[in-house]
């Protein structure tokens, strides 16, 4: 009989809530996300009442600090969180990774102004967070942005330009956006962004700022990823996050944070073996060796999907941020193949358009294509081996 949760639960840091304690808590929500999960990817929108459910149950404040209303959690529970959530919807694990990654930045680079603005809002609920990075001609690099930033007479700022996949948009009510302030120079060597550009955050209401979810996605269809549009943005000093000209800074801190997409990937593929494992007790081919045996390698793949996604966020390797890239490499890999060898074990059964695991390996593709994909991943480590 498989355990609950559908495998070993590690405890992996003093004081850490277990998977299994976290399941517990966040029953209610999962049970929401799961049992509109097939209908809201149909639809390529979630309801209303997975945002009730999101909102009420205190997981959006998780990466908050408690005097700010949060739980004050680090990358383990974060990760957790993540992975908790794709196993129900993998959709909506990425509208919350979003979330975390920019309430950490305000965490770490904003204001006192701007935490005391944001933080409570991210941490109750109130409010959903957006990162608005990506450019459709950038590149994954970030280091040729068209979106432009410039100083206005009165002080402030105008934002112009173009943002392409960005998750939760028109549902978020605040974005992160990434502009160039001024001209790259040489000073600064990065395979991620470059000098001269800036954060700011822009809020949901700014007239200058459109989302359209109008991206036809062919996995993760209910996370409202699309494109956001700035057009005569006006934003003052107050909206810069961090120093002007140095948002490099702040991207390269981002994977020493230890908080991975990789979650999500072990999120799909716990899922997927779960779905498995459910059919072969189902079907009565849990006596056969062979079929045992199958479900034995894709608990093993699952459980060391978790094992790195808990070592990137524990951050005590050599380098942790390498530890951070390889989570997302190797962990969305395995799920495809999890997913893909769930597929097998179904035989016929899962050869079905509307079978959840069809849907759960669309999602697995997604989170190899998402910032920094994994070919980017891969030059981040390796970039540094040619240097002289």
């Amino acid at each position: 009989m498989a355990p609950a949760g559908g495998l070993t639960l590690t405890q992996a840091g003093t004081g850490a809530a277990t998977r299994a304690e976290l399941a517990e808590r966040y029953a209610h929500l999962t049970e929401v996300l799961h049992r509109h999960a097939q209908s809201a990817d149909a639809a390529a929108a979630l309801p209303e009442e997975v945002f009730a459910a999101l909102r009420a149950s205190g997981i959006l404040g998780a990466a908050v600090a408690v005097e700010y209303g949060g739980q004050g959690g680090d990358s383990l529970l974060t990760n957790r969180l993540i992975e908790l959530t794709a196993a129900a919807d993998p959709s909506v694990a990425i509208i919350l990774f979003q979330h975390y990654a920019v309430s950490s930045r305000i965490s770490e680079w904003g204001s006192e102004a701007q935490k005391e603005r944001y933080l409570p809002r991210l941490a109750s609920g109130e409010w959903i967070a957006a990162s608005a990075w990506s450019e459709s001609g950038s590149g994954a690099d970030k280091r040729n942005l068209a979106t432009k930033a410039r100083r206005t007479r009165g002080g402030g700022w105008l934002l112009e330009g173009a943002k392409a996949f960005t998750t939760g948009a028109g549902l978020a009510d605040v974005y992160l956006v990434l502009a160039q302030t001024s001209a790259p120079t040489d000073g600064v060597a990065s395979t991620y962004g470059s000098d001269g550009q800036t954060f700011f955050l822009i809020e949901a209401g700014n007239p200058g700022l459109f989302a359209n979810t109008g991206m036809d996605l062919v996995g993760m269809r209910s996370s409202a990823t699309g494109f956001v549009e700035l057009t005569a943005c006006a934003a003052d000093d107050s909206a810069v996050l961090g120093p002007v000209g140095a948002a490099v800074r702040i991207i390269a801190g981002v994977r020493e944070s230890g908080a991975t997409l990789g979650a999500v990937s072990a999120g799909i593929a716990a899922a997927a073996y779960r779905t498995a494992f459910a059919h072969a007790r189902r079907r009565g081919l849990k006596d056969q060796q062979a079929v045992r045996h199958r479900l034995v390698d894709l608990a093993a793949q699952v459980e060391a999907a978790r094992s790195l996604v808990d070592a990137s966020a524990r951050r005590d390797s050599a380098e942790p941020g390498n530890t951070t890239l390889y989570s997302k490499i190797l962990c969305s890999r395995i799920s495809e193949e999890v997913v893909q060898e769930a597929l097998r074990l179904l035989g016929s059964a899962g050869y079905l358009h509307d079978h959840p695991l069809n849907k759960l390996a669309r999602d697995a593709r997604a989170v190899g294509l998402m910032g920094p994909t994994n070919d980017l991943a891969r030059e981040l480590v390796s970039a540094p081996w040619t240097a002289a």
